[in-house]
């Protein structure tokens, strides 16, 4: 059976992908001038932030998986229009009835840039080495988790096996996140793997990577073996691709306007008109996964409290956020997950803002209004400590509103930023009440990455009635079944104030006219295989 149509069976057709946002061009930019495609000429593409870590398998973040991913290649792809996984580096899988057997057969003749086979082998050593990542991973945990190993069946074949259904498993395996290293990457402490060392099988390969700086990297000659959805077969038109860190956003948006800049990332709601209107293109996508939010740290003595919690869910004003902060390619959150998710359901009535209603809980909770309109108990303020990463321009201007509409009902908000490299560490240690920021990811399993009282656990939880309904939606294959479960871990997520989902984020490039076909993946993230200059 074609893994392809394994696949479908697995997932169903992934209709929400269709809503591929509100774009100016929703597949890809083109320019000026000709209209032929050819090879040669260096991109130039200004990132938000630092990338920290160029390897896929340790990081999530946007800036960092723009040059990851051109150097990987993954075992699968998913179609971003209909959310089908297709063939990459496997031609062909079959999964078992209960989907704790994956079996991939490899096409023949890809090779690492250092030369070595992308084999069965490299494929066990990618998982194992996952597995012995941790939380190094995030990501790469919740995908293999559970995992019993990997079997090299054949020198073109490897079976993967789960201790108990992982129906997510083969949507993960089309993610950078379990994309390909060669033996020479993986062997390496994870520290190594961050900024040089990176062996991948994809289009391009690292030349050098400046922390703060830059990233730059090479097209891949005799490059043959990409994702059966790119146009171009064989190796990449872009000879060189120079990513360029540059955080501030007028400078970003200037550094394009002037020609500096082929293409930029994280443009800034407040820019995208004047780059519209002086003749630059904007691509956007809205991300699956889980929607810009604060997740709670139950934990914490405070937000033990459900009705601390629901007055949160209630206190915030979404519209007033998007409207204000935001533009109008943003929407807000109606859900645990974002609406171009798979399985997504809409809880919209439930996140209705009412601040009425959140002062009467915490009246009932026995918070009384005290010094500068901040409720106080017991001698002590209602005061909640939120942290976020500074990897999204608007962050702190909606943490700001967020801030005063919680400050009306009598909750303070102490908020704290971290860069992205740091960010993790400080949920670990989980010196916080909230943590604001989302997840990328089609597959609604994402919610048990986030939420599951198991593995990593972030958030503090322990509650067997959202587990229970995690694992049932990650056990089961039919997609109609795994839909149901998945729409009762929302409801469940909402309903206890474990998120306040906010906004949905959408991701939002800006680029030239010499640029064409620069194209967005399923997730939301670039892929440069197919783009060229004119």
């Amino acid at each position: 059976m074609l893994g392809s149509r394994r696949g479908h069976a697995v997932f169903g057709v992934i209709t929400a992908l269709s809503l591929a946002a509100t774009a100016c061009s929703s597949s890809g930019a083109s320019g000026a001038g000709s209209s032929t495609p050819h090879s040669g000429g260096r991109l130039t593409f200004a990132l938000a932030s630092d990338p920290i870590c160029v390897d896929p398998q340790q990081q999530g973040n946007n800036d960092a998986l723009y040059p990851a991913r051109q150097l990987v290649d993954s075992l699968t792809d998913q179609d971003p229009r209909t959310g089908k996984i297709v063939p990459w580096l496997a031609r062909s899988w079959e999964v078992n009835k209960d989907a704790t057997t994956f079996t991939f057969h490899l096409r023949r003749g890809a090779t690492f840039s250092d030369g070595t086979p992308v084999d069965a082998r490299a494929v066990k050593d990618n998982f194992d080495g996952i597995v012995r990542l941790g939380a190094k991973s995030v990501l790469g945990a919740s995908y293999l988790a559970g995992y019993a190993g990997t079997t090299v069946v054949g020198e073109d074949t490897a079976r993967v096996r789960f201790k108990e259904p992982n129906a997510q498993f083969l949507q993960a395996t089309s993610t950078f996140t379990l994309g390909l290293l060669a033996r020479s990457t993986t062997r390496l402490p994870a520290a190594k793997r961050c900024t040089d060392h990176l062996v991948g099988s994809g289009p391009f390969t690292l030349v050098d990577y400046t922390p703060n700086k830059s990233v730059e990297e090479r097209r891949r000659p005799g490059y043959a073996w990409g994702s059966s959805l790119w146009r171009k077969k064989g190796p990449a038109y872009l000879e060189r691709i120079s990513f360029k860190v540059v955080p501030e956003s007028g400078v970003r948006t200037g550094s394009l306007q002037s020609g500096q800049a082929d293409a930029i990332g994280g443009v800034a709601p407040s820019d995208e008109d004047g780059l519209k209107g002086t003749g630059f293109t904007l691509l956007s996508r809205a991300n699956p996964g889980v929607p810009f939010a604060l997740t709670v740290n139950a934990g914490r003595p405070l937000t033990r409290d459900a009705k601390i919690r629901e007055a949160i869910q209630l206190g915030v004003n979404r519209q007033e956020v998007v409207d204000t902060v935001l533009s109008r390619r943003y929407k807000p959150a109606t859900s645990s997950l974002a609406s171009t998710t798979t399985a997504y359901k809409n809880l919209g009535d439930r996140l209705r803002h009412s601040p009425d209603r959140a002062r009467k809980l915490l009246d009932e909770a026995g918070w009384k209004p005290g010094p500068g309109g901040i409720r106080v108990k017991d001698g002590r303020k209602l005061s909640l400590k939120v942290v976020w990463a500074t990897n999204f321009g608007p962050n702190q201007t909606a943490l700001e509103l967020i801030q005063q509409q919680l400050k009306k009902i009598g909750v303070q908000l102490t908020l704290k930023s971290h860069s992205i490299g740091d960010y993790v560490e400080v949920r670990q240690k989980g010196d916080y009440d909230y943590a604001w920021g989302n997840t990328t990811r089609v597959d609604p399993d994402i919610l048990r990455t986030s939420f599951s009282g198991e593995g990593l656990n972030l958030s503090r939880l322990h509650d067997p009635a959202l587990d229970s309904v995690l694992d049932q939606q990650s056990a089961t294959a039919d997609p109609a079944r795994r839909a149901k479960y998945a729409a009762q871990a929302q409801a469940l997520v909402v309903e206890k104030g474990y998120q306040v989902p906010v906004f949905e984020l959408t991701t939002v490039i800006g680029v030239g006219k010499n640029v064409h076909d620069l194209d967005f993946e399923a997730s939301s993230r670039l892929q440069f295989h197919d783009t060229w200059l004119s």
